[in-house]
């Protein structure tokens, strides 16, 4: 698997076969094969770069806030108040009114 605008598959790679000349390797040839691989890798940082950040924006979106998630409580409880509230009232309002 490539990333886009990559030149180079692991086994492109692997399988990459130098000339020999009278003193070794080609060395231009083995210069240009490196310079791809570099860029290679520098556009595998930088997608692994903006994964990272992408990952890190989503993992902020998912986490929800303290306003998010004390409004809808704060109703609940408010809600729950009013009633035992009115309990009260109906059961102390009683008990005053029976003495």
């Amino acid at each position: 698997m490539t990333i886009s605008g990559t030149k180079l598959t692991g086994n492109d790679i692997l399988e990459k076969d130098f000339k020999t000349g009278l003193r070794g390797y080609n060395q231009e040839e083995v210069d240009e094969f490196l310079d791809v691989v570099i860029q290679d890798y520098e556009a595998f940082q930088q997608e692994i770069d903006r994964l990272r950040q992408e990952n890190d924006r989503l993992k902020k979106q998912s986490t929800p806030s303290r306003t998010q998630t004390t409004t809808p409580n704060h109703q609940v409880n408010y809600d729950v108040l009013k009633r035992l509230s009115n309990l009260e009232k109906a059961v102390f309002g009683k008990r005053s009114s029976d003495s």
